[in-house]
């Protein structure tokens, strides 16, 4: 029996290969220099079997529209709703597509290795339609793991499963929403707003996605509030005890009063009778708890905050992390170990680092690994953890930081919770009353090993009940209501995680579209503001009525996916009404557009073009271009273009087909994970969920 094997990454399928053949296979060339192939023998449902391995890289087929839907000008973005849609290969994988052609044919079977997500089961499913297309009679298999070790990998070798079309058609219905709706409602913005504003957008694409735009709802949502807000003026009373060089503070029960008389008598009062009694002083045991076990969000958001990577630059190193055999699959929102788990094994790969091989070592000492367990599981991937030792100085710098984070996370949360015992004094004063706190710890536990946890000992006087003494000074502070903080990358994931939009595997991806299309910026590298063009979107289609910025109609279609993949919906039935809200939508954003470009005008400091019907295309000297024909005998004879309206010799060298084809191509596609790539040409489009 011989069997194509199929990885998502070349990377991973060299890997998997050695694992299975212990190191003794050969490899020779695909048709795509980057996807090698491997050969070896392995045992496949207890026979001897021929194995070859290959890869691809990420999504082999794409969506695209039919004959005059591609282009740009040639339809009302309105019938991109319903136009027929069809997959073909992604022009530079169309080699990788070959080579599964060539090898699928002297093989009788065929075992899908791509990522055990959603996504990697849709590009199983791919691999399927182009080999079954070739060979329909294959025995068809997927091999399920988490991580790429020798261990894991022969496990999923002998407990072969048959590939989840409900999860692939989740996917499936995800990028054709996406892609009509990105289509319909990019086409209808750029192509308006360009003649509305030529000298603003320029060649600038508009773009629109569904999850794009709550994610810029919450960047607006925080920034108003923050804009909006109106500081209150308030005072309050604090008390210090200073004796034998420490220094003892005690707040005030009330914590502060919005009227100053009020606060100034309570002051003189004290003041007048300051002598302070302690009426009650309580010690207990106090903890601070070990992380959870690491999923993607909370990854991400440690990247962010601890170690200033950005998510989708975490994302893409814990991505070769795990290619490299190093970590497990870094997309998983599972925060609990299963039973079956050999965490002692993995915590012992640790004992020999400098840096915290004496903390592992301590744990197995220790009654070994004790994790603390979440409530969360996707039924799909364990937690985040390292699969492999190795020392830190062979990686480079951004891998070995993430690396670390990723060891020091999960020992923290096979150690235990760092102890203390907290005392709170309580005082009276005139009636008023105050508590000061003191902290003790006793066991710092994970603490040694996690250093973005902070936790410190504060000293307190030992005070007893009935005692009296005189403060040291008795104070009226004034002070005022702060506003919310702007967003940081971590608050913006965790919004998205609350509320829905996207995915574990895909908020970095969103984040990054907003970017890019200058709807948001960082404000000082850290927190998030809007730009212009972002806040006059926002503001445009709130004046129409619609809350697109807001996120109940994509979590609503999140949730339908879930259901699609779980098999309580049908993909059909979810396609059609989710098509249905958003045309709907968009003839009421077509029917009152002057309202987007009133906001815009807002924002802008140019005069918008009241006739956007009318040609306004402006060449690169920010001049209105001439519309001229092609009189060259050439395919092309006869076509309309824009260039520039000066002498041919002192001209700019833009130029812009009048007809609104850009290429072969519609320049709309779905490859990659759960993004949209275009080709070449300014009128193709790069967009998000």
């Amino acid at each position: 029996m011989k069997y194509l094997n199929v990885a998502e990454k070349n990377n991973a399928a060299k890997n998997i290969a050695i694992h299975l053949s212990q190191g003794t296979q050969i490899w020779r060339e695909g048709l795509l220099q980057y996807n090698k192939i491997y050969e070896f023998e392995a045992e496949v449902l207890g026979q001897k079997s021929q194995m070859v391995m290959t890869s691809l890289s990420g999504h082999l087929l794409t969506l695209d529209f039919y004959g005059a839907y591609k282009n740009w000008q040639s339809c009302n973005p309105l019938e991109l709703f319903d136009a027929e849609v069809f997959k073909s290969c992604i022009i530079k994988y169309e080699e990788i597509k070959k080579t599964l052609e060539r090898e699928v044919r002297g093989c009788q079977g065929l075992i899908i290795w791509t990522d055990c997500d959603r996504e990697g089961e849709n590009i199983g499913f791919q691999i399927i339609e182009v080999c079954s297309a070739v060979k329909n009679d294959l025995k068809i298999f997927r091999a399920k793991f988490s991580a790429i070790t020798e261990f894991s990998v022969k496990i999923a070798l002998q407990n072969l499963e048959q590939p989840n079309k409900n999860i692939s058609d989740a996917v499936d219905v995800r990028q054709e929403l996406d892609f009509r709706i990105g289509a319909a409602f990019t086409r209808f913005q750029t192509l308006r707003l360009r003649k509305v504003f030529p000298k603003t957008i320029g060649k600038s694409v508009v773009s629109y996605g569904s999850c794009q735009f709550p994610t810029l709802g919450f960047v607006v949502e925080r920034y108003r509030a923050v804009e909006n807000f109106v500081a209150e003026p308030f005072w309050k009373l604090t008390v210090n005890h200073t004796m034998n060089g420490l220094s003892v503070d005690f707040n005030w029960e009330r914590v502060r009063l919005f009227d100053q008389k009020a606060c100034r008598v309570l002051h003189d009062t004290c003041k007048e009778s300051p002598l302070a009694t302690v009426t009650d002083v309580t010690t207990k045991p106090k903890s601070k708890r070990r992380p959870l076990p690491l999923t993607t969000v909370e990854f991400e958001k440690l990247a962010s905050r601890k170690l200033n990577i950005n998510a989708k630059k975490a994302m893409d190193f814990a991505e070769k992390l795990y290619m490299d055999g190093l970590t497990s699959y870094p997309r998983t929102e599972t925060n609990e170990f299963p039973e079956e788990m050999n965490l002692e094994q993995l915590v012992g790969l640790h004992t020999d680092d400098p840096n915290w091989g004496a903390f592992a070592q301590n744990i197995l000492d220790n009654g070994g690994p004790t994790p603390r367990q979440g409530n969360k599981s996707d039924g799909a991937h364990p937690p985040i953890y390292p699969t492999k030792y190795i020392d830190g100085q062979l990686l480079k710098l951004p891998e070995r930081r993430l690396y670390e984070l990723i060891v020091r996370s999960f020992l923290a949360c096979c150690s235990k919770d760092a102890q203390g015992q907290e005392t709170t004094a309580t005082i009276n004063i005139a009636n008023e009353v105050f508590s000061g706190n003191g902290l003790m710890i006793t066991a710092r536990n994970y603490l040694d090993v996690y250093p973005y946890d902070d936790w410190s000992s504060t000293e307190i006087h030992v005070y007893q009940s009935g005692q009296t003494f005189n403060p040291s000074c008795i104070d009226l502070v004034d002070g005022s209501t702060s506003p919310p903080n702007l967003l940081t990358e971590a608050d913006l994931i965790e919004l998205m995680e609350e509320h829905g939009i996207g995915t574990d595997a895909t908020h970095a991806n969103h984040i990054e579209k907003i970017k890019e299309r200058s709807y948001v910026k960082l404000d000082d590298g850290i927190t998030f503001v809007p730009d212009l063009l972002g806040m006059g979107l926002v503001e445009g289609y709130e004046r129409i009525g619609l809350n697109l910025s807001k996120p109940h109609l994509r979590a609503q279609f999140e949730a339908d996916l879930k259901a699609i993949s779980e098999g309580r919906k049908q993909p059909q039935v979810v396609m059609a009404e989710q098509v249905a809200k958003y045309k709907e939508v968009y003839l009421k954003v077509t029917a009152e557009a002057n309202k987007i470009d009133g906001a815009l005008a807002e924002r802008f400091s140019e005069k918008p073009n009241t006739d956007p019907n009318k040609d306004n295309v402006m060449c690169e000297c920010r001049l209105t271009c001439k519309k001229l024909t092609v009189s060259k005998e050439s395919q092309n004879k006869g076509r309309p273009f824009y260039a520039c309206p000066k002498d041919i010799k002192k001209r700019c060298k833009f130029f812009q087909w009048a007809d609104g084809e850009t290429s072969t191509s519609s320049g709309w596609s779905t490859n990659g994970r759960g993004r949209k790539r275009a080709y070449s040409s300014s009128d193709e489009w790069t967009y998000g969920e």
